[in-house]
């Protein structure tokens, strides 16, 4: 089951589903995650700041140029942070991080570098718990241009086959070619798979995307006052409490969150080439937690661009009650299997 990325809900229903299972491990397995993660100097100095980091290097440009590294030097936890963040697909059925055995910063990360990661088995444990395994792994953190700037070595609990609390019993994996999480190339190492080609796509079949999202106050507060949203009821407290209105989310908020929980499924898209009916029948509150689904409507070649097709999707999305709080028409174009600059860019 772990290999592929979808579970069977029922006919031309199916919900993602990430992660491997303790039973899928073998000692040497090595797995390149997708995807990478630009940081930016912007980046480093809010962790820098936020967290009260007093070593200036971080943070202060006209002492950085004073030093060997000639700019800020990124952040170590911060980019640390991110190594460990990228594995969290493959590694999603993780119960616990029960340690990290080193972290060895072996190159300089600065702004404008991309990251990415890549995991190695080092020793898996069976153990006693009827539940977890135990899984040591290396984790190596490589940037653009292949340089490896950071390695950790980390232990793992990794749930067993059917104790993760998000398994249902009877529950059968999607095992279709269509639906691997994972490719692998001629040595065995194993590629996060990213998205659904356009030939994966079927008008009818459903997607339930997969965690949720949770949006809070400060959150949506945020995102408004970002947007230049001069309304006071996403950001004046006291306006809400003189005129008895109740917080809600920022729905362009709403939206982009919504539309952010398809990429999983819908992550091969060239371009959104537009949202058609959008509806909002009720307000998101603060705390409220989101869920997405998305059903596939007509797919069809592009004339203009026989690379990729253009499929038409209905997205809905849902709180925990199961109220709809947003629905959408788009259409997407897609790349076609073996198209698009995946394999030159390490996908």
């Amino acid at each position: 089951m772990s290999m592929y990325g979808y579970v069977r809900l029922g006919a031309h229903r199916y919900r993602e589903r990430f992660g491997l299972s303790f039973e899928d491990l073998r000692v040497g397995l090595r797995i390149r995650h997708r995807p990478g993660i630009d940081v930016s100097q912007q980046d480093n100095r809010e962790d820098a700041v936020d967290l009260i980091n007093n070593a200036q290097v971080h943070f202060d440009s006209h002492y950085a140029v004073q030093t060997e590294w000639q700019k800020p030097l990124g952040v170590s936890t911060m980019t640390v942070q991110r190594f460990i963040g990228m594995v969290s697909r493959s590694w999603y059925r993780r119960r616990a991080l029960l340690g990290i055995d080193s972290i060895a910063m072996l190159h300089p990360v600065f702004g404008d570098d991309t990251l990415y990661s890549e995991s190695t088995v080092l020793a898996i444990e069976s153990g006693t718990d009827p539940d977890v395994g135990t899984v040591t792994l290396a984790i190596d953190g490589i940037n653009q241009r292949g340089q490896t700037v950071a390695k950790l070595v980390c232990r793992l609990e990794l749930y067993r086959h059917g104790h993760h609390p998000e398994d249902v019993a009877g529950e059968e994996a999607a095992g279709e070619l269509r639906f691997l999480s994972h490719h692998a190339d001629a040595e065995g190492v194993l590629t996060e798979q990213s998205g659904l080609c356009f030939e994966d796509l079927a008008a009818g079949e459903t997607f339930v995307h997969w965690p949720g999202r949770t949006l809070g106050h400060e959150e949506s507060r945020l995102h408004a006052l970002r947007s230049l949203e001069i309304n006071p009821r996403w950001h004046d407290d006291s306006y809400l409490e003189k005129h008895k209105i109740a917080p809600a989310v920022f729905e362009p908020l709403v939206l982009g969150a919504v539309t952010a929980l398809t990429t999983r499924t819908l992550g091969r898209v060239v371009a959104n080439l537009g949202w058609t009916a959008i509806e909002l029948p009720r307000p998101v509150r603060p705390g409220e937690t989101i869920h997405a689904e998305s059903t596939i409507g007509e797919v069809r070649g592009s004339k203009k661009r026989p690379t990729q097709g253009i499929a038409m999707v209905e997205t809905r999305g849902f709180v925990a009650s199961g109220e709809l709080i947003c629905r959408y028409q788009r259409a997407l174009l897609v790349y076609r299997r073996g198209e698009g600059p995946y394999t030159a860019a390490g996908y």
